[in-house]
């Protein structure tokens, strides 16, 4: 305030953030553009200071900088630890939008500005027992040394920690030489810096520094900050000069209101306003120099344009660059203003961070969580089960330790962790309680059980409570009805086709050998004869054919075409007729009408379930099936008990739960079998809270059983296939009908057709040609009577016939030239 009696056009700082937030009130009420070079607070903006000029990086790169460092090494919760003032706060929010959807903070730990070492102890303490060993400290450098003094104090700098400080760390490195022992508790520690890009004007103002140095006219180092403040200095110069270059006057109002307030007499009513401030913030956010930072230029909020920041790593006495990050190219080894130089190798390009040696020593990447070394093991709920689907999850008698299908996934998914878990399994439920596996959602949401193992499907009501993993066996809700075998019929042998399909073939049989006698008629003497024998030729000749062992063998060419087609045919009916009566001999039939899910809904039959599985719900609310239909059922024995006893004894009508439990029931005898298809898709998962890391190990360990094979072996020796067949014949015995063949019967029909045609009009070609072999004098009406005995006539026969009448002919012609020639 006193210096804003003096006639000032602009102010530069101040360093904090805090106290910024009060100079910028001011600096809007007199319009002086406030330059600051240190205050990274977020929520210091033009939207509530539009005089505020920030020179230096917003706390929102920083942080989107961090993101990029945790999103890279995959870690999924955050600590954050900060400074209880806007500063600490709008940072910490600034982290939070910047992890989105990749990360979460899952504790925020509030450090006042003027700690102790008994205060602050008590808080670390606490942070040990934590799941989460990522930690993210915002703060000042003097809270933040004495933070990471007790870090090491209480041991928090050894392996699976990770350490991350903002660039108050950084800053407190350039300034000043640490001791040893602050050295000693910052081993490990990752830290941000603001990049400088080196140039010539930078190399010669850190030589005139260090001279200054020399004769004592400074004692500090140089810090980004410090450059920051210089580049400050020259833009307010540029701008004031580009002011008065303009023409402008520099000149001063009263503040109405503070004078009107204050009274005449007050130090406030000396405050004067700059009336040319505004005209002076508009070139300041024109401002496009080369300052010792690199390119200073403001965005239209006032920020400083492109943001660069170094990623540290304090090793020994000293720290080393690991990575660089841009809001343009994000992580990289390169810095930002010399990627595009040719000489860097493609390796170099394409490389993101440098090895960190990271906490206790380590090169080791650090999960960035662990099981709280408490004395306490992870407890590990399972379902409680009875009679064989104790195959699935069972505690072993007198331990804490289980045995079947999901156990074994889960132990050997632990075992591929490359950390040690402890955990003990703990039963949930009873046969006078029977477990309800939504309630046991719930126990692991509310962190009773630190996870669930069992038969617990992958729901999407359940998810939005607790985090699932990876499937580890697909799913489904299926039926399961009684079967039984197919009563012996002595008619059986009528059942592969229908009434339809037999009379077909019948007269087809019947049609192609009267075509083979017709084409055959004239040519063939095994085809001729009185009309009982060429009956029964037709009849044998069309029979015989279904063995293919007729005796009379055929001449004509059309014949034989006919013949190898319906040969085929015939093979065809032979082939499927042996199929359809195999499987009506041997295949088990249903002992109700059931088929699907489907006829169940629409029946009114009983239906029995796993006790606590979804399915009860499933039915009720997704399929509108009255839960009075619905009857629990708690191990296989109560299964075929209820389905051998049926609806009319107090048993069910069928059986709808998962395939894994239904398979368990299907191998421990017959007389069951699964109709139709799995009518819901899913899978079983082990079950976390939400926000588990040993989610994603888990996850990840399941996968590799997967592709290694280990995973099926484990569900081939618990889960074998039912030794009876998992399926019936659900529709009875199925019968061929005529639209099975209708193909067929049509070649056939059309190849006869043809060639009956055919052979006709060769006929009637042969009757022209030859048409004095019968009496002239017969009338038309008597040509059809003709044609049938002309085709009723052996060809040889004919053949003599017209042979002798030509000889005839020709002696008769010779006899009247003879008798012509004699006088």
């Amino acid at each position: 305030i006193d210096l804003s009696k003096k006639d000032v056009v602009a102010i530069i700082g101040p360093q904090s953030s805090v106290i910024a937030h009060v100079v910028s009130h001011i600096a809007n009420a007199l319009q002086l553009p406030l330059l600051s070079f240190g205050a990274t607070d977020p929520s210091l903006s033009s939207l509530q200071y539009p005089y505020f000029l920030r020179l230096s990086h917003s706390d929102i790169s920083e942080m989107t900088a961090i993101a990029a460092v945790i999103g890279y090494f995959n870690w999924r919760e955050v600590v954050a630890i900060y400074v209880d003032d806007d500063y600490g706060r709008n940072g910490i929010s600034a982290l939070g939008d910047a992890l989105g959807n990749k990360a979460k903070i899952v504790h925020k730990y509030l450090v006042p500005s003027a700690i102790t070492r008994s205060g602050l102890g008590i808080n670390l303490e606490d942070l040990v027992l934590m799941t989460t060993r990522v930690f993210v400290v915002h703060m000042n450098p003097a809270a933040g040394l004495k933070l990471f003094a007790e870090v090491h104090h209480h041991g928090m700098l050894s392996n699976d920690y990770v350490w991350i400080a903002t660039d108050w760390l950084s800053s407190a490195l350039d300034s000043r030489a640490l001791d040893s022992e602050t050295m000693k508790s910052l081993q490990g520690i990752i830290t941000l810096r603001p990049h400088v890009p080196d140039s010539n004007q930078l190399r010669a103002f850190s030589v005139r520094w260090n001279n200054l140095q020399k004769v004592g006219t400074v004692d500090a180092l140089l810090n980004v900050f410090g450059l920051y403040a210089y580049d400050s200095v020259w833009t307010a110069a540029y701008a004031i000069d580009a002011f008065l270059k303009k023409g402008r006057n520099i000149s001063f109002t009263d503040y109405p209101h503070l004078s009107t307030a204050s009274g005449s007499g007050s130090e406030l009513a000396e405050l004067k306003v700059f009336r040319g401030g505004p005209q002076l913030h508009t070139i300041l956010l024109q401002t496009n120099i080369t300052g010792l930072t690199g390119p200073v230029k403001l965005d239209k909020r006032g920020d400083l344009v492109g943001s660069t920041f170094e990623i540290i790593n304090i090793v020994g006495t000293g720290f080393h660059e690991v990575s660089y990050w841009s809001n343009k190219s994000g992580l990289s080894v390169i810095p930002p203003e010399t990627r595009v130089v040719s000489s860097h190798n493609k390796s170099s390009l394409n490389k993101t961070m440098y090895d960190i040696l990271w906490p206790g020593d380590s090169k080791q990447v650090p999960r960035g969580w662990t099981i709280p070394n408490n004395g306490r093991q992870l407890r590990i709920g399972v379902p409680w089960k009875k009679g064989g689907f104790e195959k699935l999850v069972k505690i072993l008698e007198g331990s804490n330790m289980a045995s079947g299908y999901c156990a074994d996934v889960f132990a050997a998914a632990i075992n591929l962790l490359p950390y040690a878990v402890p955990y003990e399994f703990v039963v949930y439920g009873s046969e006078e309680s029977p477990p309800v596996y939504d309630e046991l959602v719930k126990q692991v949401a509310s962190k009773k059980f630190d996870a669930a193992v069992g038969d617990i499907t992958i729901r999407k009501n359940r998810s939005k409570n607790v985090d699932f993993s990876q499937p580890y066996v697909d799913s489904g809700l299926v039926v399961v009805v009684p079967v039984k075998k197919l009563n012996s019929n002595p008619w059986a042998l009528l059942q592969p086709f229908t009434l339809e399909m037999w009379l077909t073939t019948g007269a087809f049989f019947l049609v192609i050998g009267a075509v083979v006698w017709f084409m055959e008629h004239k040519l063939n003497s095994e085809f001729r004869g009185g009309p009982k024998r060429q009956l029964f030729t037709i009849l044998w000749f069309s029979f015989s054919t279904m063995f293919t062992s007729h005796r009379e063998q055929i001449v004509s060419c059309l014949g034989r075409i006919i013949l190898i087609i319906w040969l085929f045919v015939v093979l065809i009916i032979n082939s499927s007729y042996t199929a359809s009566l195999t499987s009506i001999l041997t295949v088990q039939q249903l002992s109700t009408t059931i088929k699907g899910i489907d006829d169940l809904i629409s029946s009114n039959l009983p239906i029995g379930y796993l006790t606590g599985s979804f399915a009860r719900n499933y039915l009720s609310k997704e399929l509108n099936i009255a839960q009075s239909r619905l009857i629990p059922l708690d191990s296989p024995e109560s299964f075929a008990k209820a389905l051998t006893e049926g609806p009319g004894r107090g048993g069910v009508g069928a059986i709808v739960d998962e395939l894994p439990p239904v398979q368990l029931f299907l191998s421990t005898g017959c007389g069951f079998s699964i109709v139709g298809q799995p009518f819901t898709k899913g899978g079983w998962g082990f079950v976390f809270p939400k926000g588990s890391p040993l989610q994603v190990d888990i996850s990840t360990a399941i996968l590799n059983l997967s592709e290694t094979g280990e995973l099926q072996k484990i569900h081939d020796k618990w889960l074998s296939l039912d030794r009876c067949g998992s399926h019936a014949n659900q529709d009875g015995p199925k019968q061929l009908g005529l639209k099975n063949f209708w193909g067929l019967f049509l070649i056939i029909g059309v190849a006869s057709f043809a060639a009956l045609l055919g052979y006709v009009c060769h006929l009637a070609l042969q009757f022209r040609r030859h048409p004095r072999n019968f009496d002239d004098s017969l009338n038309s009406g008597s040509f059809l009577r003709n044609f049938a005995s002309f085709v009723d006539q052996k060809e040889t026969d004919q053949r003599n016939k017209s042979s002798e009448r030509r000889q005839t002919e020709e002696q008769g012609e010779i006899n009247q030239i003879t008798s012509k020639s004699i006088p």
